[in-house]
């Protein structure tokens, strides 16, 4: 008989430190051989980067064998509401789902391309409706349309590149108080670091392989260049909106914030990568140049 080990969920919200404890949560339970409970009891708060990770790390689980179990009797409130808004619950066996509320639901993509013709239109329809469409952020169409395709170009490389065989995990929140509409996107592969020494034939560290796949026009796809991680556009939107945009990939960090760039290395490795996106909710409106509009131009 399996025995089942219980993996209490700390409150996660999104600095470093919170990833460190997400990754070293991962990191036990994945160690472990036995079936897995986790357990709310210590958790007030959960940030969608913690829910789209928890999900894949659940469904990595599950691909080896084990039983996962959320135990949800034990959730604060607070907390129980989120995951019931966003569909998480539901997803691991809650009967009720609440309704999205002011959460961005969470999904899982669990093919490729080659499999379900529609995904790349089910996403794009995500991020534009779920994400971007509810006027939390006030964006022209196109610019829009601009910025759901950049992100989409985030999955595109995770289908092609990350070689997980249980797929890509999202999540997202408009928090109205904190003035932040956020979005996270996880997959449990081989990490762009290792994409990178693999296409350069170099073994670089983390931080140089990150800053290497952020340049524009470094592509890691065949006979393709000019895309880099398709990021440039989002980096300027990110920059221009004074939000955030970071990435976690095995033992390297990326971060995008005040028009300056970070690449660090990182002691607690994550299998596969995290692309957190944070947007300010203010009152500018957001177009391109040639649009003809007041209000902050690309």
């Amino acid at each position: 008989m399996t025995i089942a080990s219980h993996f209490p969920i700390p409150t996660l919200n999104d600095t470093p430190t919170d990833f460190d404890k997400l990754f070293a949560l991962g990191n036990t339970v994945l160690a472990d051989a036995g079936h897995v409970i986790f357990d709310f009891s210590e958790c007030q708060f959960l940030r969608p980067n913690a829910i789209a990770f928890l999900g894949g790390i659940a469904r990595l689980i599950e691909s080896k064998g084990r039983k996962v179990q959320f135990d949800f009797n034990t959730a604060h409130d607070k907390v129980l509401t989120i995951l019931r808004q966003n569909n998480f619950a539901h997803f691991f066996g809650h009967p009720v789902f609440l309704g999205p509320g002011s959460s961005v639901p969470y999904r899982e993509d669990r093919t490729d391309l080659n499999h379900q013709t529609n995904l790349k239109d089910d996403i794009i329809s995500y991020l534009s409706n779920d994400w971007l469409g509810h006027g939390w952020v006030h964006v022209s169409p196109r610019l829009r349309n601009a910025i759901v395709g950049v992100v989409w170009e985030i999955y595109d490389n995770a289908f092609e590149h990350a070689n997980s065989s249980i797929g890509l995990y999202s999540c997202g929140q408009h928090f109205p108080r904190l003035r932040i509409l956020q979005l996270a996107v996880a997959d449990f592969g081989i990490g762009i670091p290792e994409n990178v020494r693999r296409y350069l034939r170099r073994h670089l560290p983390p931080a140089l392989c990150l800053r290497w796949a952020f340049q524009e026009g470094a592509s890691t796809k065949k006979q393709e260049t000019g895309r880099g991680l398709g990021l440039k556009l989002l980096k300027d939107f990110v920059n221009l909106n004074h939000g955030m945009l970071e990435i976690y990939s095995q033992n390297g960090y990326a971060l995008i914030r005040d028009k300056k760039e970070r690449f660090h290395n990182i002691k607690n490795s994550l299998q596969g990568t995290i692309v957190n996106i944070k947007i300010r909710c203010d009152e500018s409106y957001y177009c391109f140049a040639d649009e003809n509009s007041v209000g902050p131009l690309f």
